[in-house]
């Protein structure tokens, strides 16, 4: 009797270990179909975004609003919206595909564009450009920062530009994104570390991204 009732614990004991790997099992698949199709976070590492996103703030990225996206074969499924001037998007380097790069789009396919002294004018008219920040005391008539274009965005592409103007390299650099690689729409930050002064920036975490 003593042996057939060790033998049901331990045959209890491997049911459950088998219970919980699947647990886990399912749980990491789930947690890479999200990161994958639905939802990914990301870091900022740089001030070209300031001062919308500060360096430390940690943010999710909608990876489902633009639709899925097919990195080998190309083109997206399930297209619910299309990237618009003003969406916050990150996308892959357009020179170094191993990089993700974070930028606001100001231009759709078929806009012109052009900066003249550091205003943005879209098919011809200046336009309202609220996020954008420039330095004090900042030189200017420097091309192509301050002096870019007229281009045409191709059809399936965007233009972006940092928010930090003076000390973004964007578009006006190195052209502009094809949407097929825009990674997704950032949305919020869940989180914000000031490294100078080693401390969380509680004021920030569940900001939306506007």
């Amino acid at each position: 009797m003593l042996t057939r009732r060790n033998t049901r614990i331990e045959e209890s004991q491997k049911a459950s270990w088998r219970e919980y790997a699947e647990a886990l099992g399912m749980a990491i698949l789930l947690a890479l179909v999200i990161r994958g199709f639905v939802v990914q976070a990301f870091k900022i590492p740089s001030g070209s975004m300031l001062p919308t996103l500060q360096i430390g703030d940690h943010l999710l990225v909608n990876k489902f609003i633009y639709g899925l996206r097919m990195p080998v074969v190309g083109g997206r499924l399930f297209s619910f919206s299309e990237p618009v001037s003003g969406d916050v998007i990150v996308f892959v380097y357009p020179e170094d595909r191993s990089k993700d790069f974070i930028k606001r789009v100001k231009a759709v396919a078929g806009d012109r564009v052009e900066l003249r002294n550091k205003v943005l004018l879209v098919n011809g008219s200046p336009v309202t450009d609220d996020h954008a920040f420039y330095r004090p005391g900042a030189s200017r008539n420097r091309s192509p920062r301050d002096n870019f274009g007229p281009i045409t965005v191709p059809e399936g592409h965007v233009f972006v530009l940092g928010d930090n103007r003076d000390h973004s390299h964007d578009s006006r650099f190195w052209g502009t994104v094809p949407v097929d690689d825009i990674l997704g729409k950032a949305f919020v930050l869940y989180w914000s570390w000031d490294a100078d002064t080693f401390s969380p920036r509680w004021g920030r975490i569940g900001m939306r991204i506007p």
